[in-house]
């Protein structure tokens, strides 16, 4: 074990440690006479050890660490075997003893050795107290320094941390890595130097494990400014597997509110711990397994044994229990895998254990079968609360089954199901679409639709399939029938060869385990189609579209019987899920589905497929079927290495393969073999697909490698994948002659390929590809995939506020991760953000109103008036004032929904940095009038006075002792302003009222400036001015103005006192300002909004962070 480092004279008189092994920095030594039995020097030592005191005695082995040229070292390890010390011995040679090699003065690797150490035994600790229940103290302690080193809110909870170091070129810097739910912070602080930074897991656009230089087993981590490599993790695969889960995490909950679901606990931050997320990783690895509805929960986890008949022994591996299923699966991954439906359970006993069979617990299931498990831990806590989850289930059976048998003895006498077939040409007057529209059909078309009726070579094909029949006859007899049936590498030879057609409806059935979603909710399809057919939406209409575009050559298809079956299908699963609605590829599956299963079977067939084997494939951006394809790109690098280092770029490929992954090679493959890789993919879920996209790419991998354009490319793969047929389809043929061959590009002669082979050359070259590392790979791909997505949101977004702006695109670009920042920090610590976030969540495609992409970030008024204090150019003389006009400002942009856009506040931006004079004061002045000021909004004045008059003349005498006449200066101002063409919506008056808070806010706006006191004698002259001109005004009638009469309504009080108020014009307001040079000046003063932008970032996290700590949200 790692010891806290002490020190300990390495001139040792006594000689009592002999050096096993060593370096220039650290010593392995066992204890003298340890290991030699009959030696007096082992008995002296061992006689000297066993009258010292327990706490005296040392271990036989210990590390040093030591330091060349000095006498003195430091104990860094011991331990009682040798196994476990030369363990740390290898860790210190592996990762610290290249590294001290950049440190000139040996002393500091001293420094640098023990505080990795002491790191180390933090982390031992803290490993060992988290199996408990209670909180460790040192994770306190880590959370208490990761609050006061990092300034974050309190809720921001720090899920685990590590001891590592973090690289900055070729020097490593000793710290602490901080994992919370939200940002990865590290701190360091190593001789005399403070190295701290976070990370928010938004901004991480992808995760690495690389080794390279000085750097074994790094892990680093980019982002979209730059990249972070750490080292030396006592684990790497534990903190790198936590690091992606966090990430993507935190990823798939800020940048996917729409698409990806998250687990309900991960949606609650304050309950994501370190087991939890260990608990997720398993669940997420037993549902993608066993291929389970992505609702069931893991509850019990436990080694055993089964006994398998097929074999005549006990096969070991581990038993997983969820809400619905007991799971197992053998110690190699497939080697056997067994589902047990609790809906399928009679009972779960325990017999008599003996010395061969120890614990032993019987499963009994409806079919007269039983399951044997033996060696089970914890074996009676295990069975009752299996049985707890047993009987729970069987009551909600029977209380089910007790309500469907009152409604079907009250329903009509008249079945819903009736059975209706054509099988004449599809253009026959006496079918009647309307019928077939409510007909649900009870057999597969397939037995009714036959696509080869006098194709040649019918009876090689018959006879081929009473041989697949008998082979799984015999497979059935041996290994089972059902769902539960014994699953080993026997049933993946007979799927390679193709299911026969008889069997095929019925085995999909049973290895998706759809079977036990039909039985466990009857009816449910008749009912969901009687209330979605005559309905429409964007999905239906989309299904409409779509329908004679699926197998348009298959004769079911060509038939009003088998469309109104699709549309059903189709319609029915939009209505059950219509967050997935229709997606493109839907219809080609569903109609393969149809020709095998009942119409029943293939819509549940349909929702195992899209809810539980293809997740997030048919969503609107298919982020799923991405997430693959990237996933694919890494499989090519490390699989097929040749091919990837004479293709650099592997986008091509990837994006060919896109349709195959979509469609399960359904819409590139002919018929009779795709149907053979659907086969596969029911069996082995889509790592099926993965190999046979491997397979495909390696066996064309010479021509690939020698293309010259993506054009061709396309055309070898096109080539190749349109000559895979079955061993009944495609009879050995000769490569086309080459004078067929069409100019153009040079495709070589492809010659015929069976399926079953190339399925079984997928399995034997790639067959060691498993579940657990595609889940791995899809974790840190999905965090690429949405970052990209993020990407073209963000373009799009620049895109519309480019043309309304003037603002560079640096400068916007910058604007814009402010304003998301905004939106993240609230999301982060609890603001009141949840407008803004149910708005993006509520969104659906077809919807009224704004895009998804404008509506995805925008904020309230908590956010908006945070950002304002942080971008508002002019400073203000009170901090109330100042809050006052972001709220008037924020009822300025805001379009009735109490948000602002990021168009809208770009504009507000533009205005106040770069647009001319006029507009800014347009934009003042509409702050002080309705609706940005309300007469309710309690808004008090440094000015407050219920009335200004003034009796001076509109004539001010001059220091030279000229005379200015003003009115005169602005009736030739109003004739000008009036002749402009493009002048916008005329505004509304101001009164009075809203004009003493319009000179307060300029008053503010002053405050702390170099020319204050001119500033101030400019706007008390252009007060004075605006009264007298508005008091003339009210004295001779209306005043000037080209709008229309003010939206406001009288100020409080009676209506004679409202009449006696005084408007003004903003062209009054305007012409009065533009008389003061100091005034102009000050408002046409270059603004630097990008130094404005640098500081608010670095101000942002520190300024929220606090904010919503005082504010005590959730």
């Amino acid at each position: 074990m790692w010891l806290n480092p002490e020190e300990v004279l390495l001139k040792n008189a006594l000689k009592l440690w002999v050096t096993a092994r060593s370096n220039d920095f650290f010593l392995l030594q066992r204890r003298r006479g340890h290991g030699e039995p009959g030696r007096i020097t082992g008995l002296l030592v061992g006689a000297l050890d066993s009258v010292l005191d327990s706490n005296a005695r040392l271990s036989p082995f210990r590390i040093l660490l030591q330091v060349p040229g000095s006498q003195i070292s430091w104990v860094i390890a011991s331990g009682a075997a040798v196994e476990e010390v030369n363990k740390h011995w290898d860790w210190l040679v592996h990762n610290l003893l290249r590294s001290l090699s950049v440190f000139e003065n040996k002393e500091d690797v001293a420094s640098f050795v023990r505080g990795k150490v002491k790191g180390l035994i933090a982390e031992e600790v803290r490993g060992r107290q988290a199996a408990q229940e209670e909180e460790p103290d040192k994770f306190r302690e880590a959370q208490l320094k990761f609050e006061l080193h990092f300034g974050l809110p309190a809720s921001e909870k720090l899920v685990t941390f590590y001891s590592c170091c973090c690289w900055k070129g070729r020097v490593p810097r000793q710290g602490f890595l901080y994992l919370s739910i939200n940002h990865a912070a590290f701190y360091s602080f190593l001789l005399g130097k403070e190295v701290k930074f976070v990370v928010p897991w938004a901004e991480v656009t992808r995760l690495e494990r690389v080794s390279a230089g000085l750097m074994t087993e790094a892990v680093r981590i980019n982002t979209r400014q730059r990249q972070r490599e750490f080292s030396m993790f006592l684990n790497p695969d534990e903190a790198f597997g936590v690091i992606g889960q966090l990430a993507d995490i935190a990823i798939r909950r800020l940048l996917d509110s729409e698409g990806l679901e998250v687990d309900r606990v991960l949606q609650q931050p304050a309950r994501i711990t370190k087991r939890v997320l260990e608990e997720q990783a398993l669940r997420d690895y037993v549902l993608a397994l066993f291929r389970l509805p992505r609702g069931e929960r893991l509850h019990e986890v436990a080694a055993c044994s089964v006994w398998t008949p097929h074999a005549r022994c006990h096969a070991a591996g581990t038993l997983y229990a969820t809400d619905g299923y007991l799971c197992f699966s053998g110690r190699e991954e497939g080697s056997c895998i067994l589902l047990v439906p609790l809906s399928e359970v009679l009972s779960i006993e325990k017999a008599e254990s003996t010395s061969l069979l120890p614990d032993p617990v019987i499963v009994s299931v409806r079919t007269k079968k039983a399951f044997q498990l033996i060696e089970l831990q914890n074996r009676d806590e295990l069975v009752e609360n299996l049985k707890s989850r047993l009987r729970a289930l069987q009551w909600k059976q029977s209380v089910f089954r007790s309500r469907s048998d009152g409604k079907r003895s009250a329903s009509a006498p008249t079945p819903y199901y009736t059975f209706y077939y054509d099988t004449g040409p599809a253009d026959e007057d006496e079918v009647e679409e309307q019928v077939l529209r409510n007909t649900v059909n009870s057999e597969a078309l397939m037995t009714a639709f036959h696509q080869n009726h006098d194709q040649p070579g019918r009876g090689g094909k018959e006879s081929a399939e009473r041989l697949k029949e008998r082979l799984w006859d015999e497979h059935f007899s041996e290994f089972g029938r059902g769902v539960h049936m014994f699953r080993t590498d026997k049933i993946q030879r007979l799927v390679a060869m193709g299911i026969p057609e008889s069997l095929r409806g019925e085995l999909w059935m049973t290895l998706s385990d759809a079977s036990s979603e039909l039985e466990a909710h009857p009816g449910y399809y008749a009912r969901t189609v009687q209330k979605s057919m005559g309905l429409s939406s964007l999905a239906t209409e989309e299904i409409e579209r779509d329908l004679h575009r699926s197998l348009p050559d298959h004769p079911a298809f060509q038939n009003p019987t088998g469309i109104a079956a699709l549309r059903r299908v189709l319609t029915a699963y939009a209505h059950r899920n219509p967050k997935i609605g229709y997606c493109q590829s839907m219809n080609i599956l569903a109609s393969v589905l149809l020709l095998y299963a009942k119409e029943e079977e293939a819509f549940w067939l349909l929702v195992a497929v899209c809810e539980r084997m293809l997740p997030d494939y048919f969503n609107r951006r298919v982020i799923g079927a991405q997430v693959d394809q990237s996933v694919f790109e890494e499989l090519i690098r490390d699989r097929l290495p040749e091919l990837a280092c004479c293709v650099p770029d592997l986008s091509t490929l990837s994006s060919v393969s896109l349709s195959w992954f979509l469609t399960l090679f359904l819409s590139v493959i002919p018929f009779s073999s795709a149907v053979c890789v659907v086969d596969c993919f029911f069996c082995h879920g889509i790592k099926a697909i993965f190999q046979l996209a491997l397979a495909a790419l390696g066996a064309n991998a010479t021509q690939l490698a020698a293309c010259t354009d993506d054009g061709q490319a396309l055309m070898i793969l096109s080539s190749f994948l349109d000559q895979v047929g079955s061993e009944e389809a495609c009879p050995p043929s000769t490569p086309p002659a080459a004078e067929d061959a069409g100019g153009g590009v040079d495709v070589p002669a492809v010659r015929n390929t069976n399926i079953s082979d190339l399925i079984n050359e997928s399995y034997e070259r790639f067959g060691d590809l498993t579940v657990r590392q595609i889940e791995r790979l899809r974790c840190r791909h999905r965090i690429r995939v949405l970052q990209s997505h993020e990407d073209t949101t963000k373009d799009n977004a620049l895109r519309v506020a480019t043309a309304d702006v003037s603002l560079s695109a640096e400068t916007l670009s910058s604007v814009y991760d402010l304003f998301r920042t905004e939106h993240f920090i609230s999301l982060y610590w609890g603001d009141r953000s949840a407008a803004a976030a149910a708005e993006a969540s509520a969104w659906r495609p077809g919807g009224a109103g704004r895009s998804y992409e404008e509506r995805r970030y925008r904020l309230d008024r908590p956010q908006f008036k945070s950002l304002y204090g942080l971008l508002a150019p002019w400073p203000g003389g009170s901090a109330h004032h100042a809050e006052t006009l972001a709220d008037r400002t924020f009822s300025l942009l805001d379009h009735g929904d109490a948000l602002v856009s990021f168009r809208g506040f770009t504009g507000w931006l533009d205005t106040l940095y770069c647009k001319e004079l006029n507009e800014k004061i347009r934009l003042l002045y509409r702050l002080h009038i309705p609706p940005a000021l309300t007469e309710s909004k309690e808004d008090p004045s440094l000015m407050k006075s219920s009335q200004l008059s003034t009796n001076r003349p509109l004539c001010v005498n001059l220091a030279s002792g000229e005379e200015l006449d003003y009115q005169q200066q602005l009736q030739q101002m109003l004739k000008d302003l009036l002749k402009e063409k493009d002048v916008e919506k005329p505004l509304a008056l101001m009164n009075q009222r809203e004009f003493i808070q319009f000179c307060k806010t300029l008053y503010s706006m002053f405050h702390g400036d170099p020319e204050e006191n001119d500033l101030f004698q400019a706007i008390a002259t252009v007060t004075s001015l605006v009264l007298q001109i508005g008091e003339a005004g009210h004295r001779s009638g209306p005043a000037p103005s080209s709008g229309p009469a003010p939206s406001s309504g009288p100020a409080p009080g009676s209506g004679s006192e409202a009449e006696d108020e005084w408007r003004v014009s903003f062209a009054q307001v305007l012409a009065s300002l533009l008389t003061e040079p100091a005034l102009v000046n000050f408002l046409e003063k270059p603004l630097d909004l990008s130094a404005k932008l640098e500081a608010a970032r670095e101000k942002q996290y520190s300024q929220r962070g606090a904010l919503l700590s005082l504010t005590g949200t959730r």
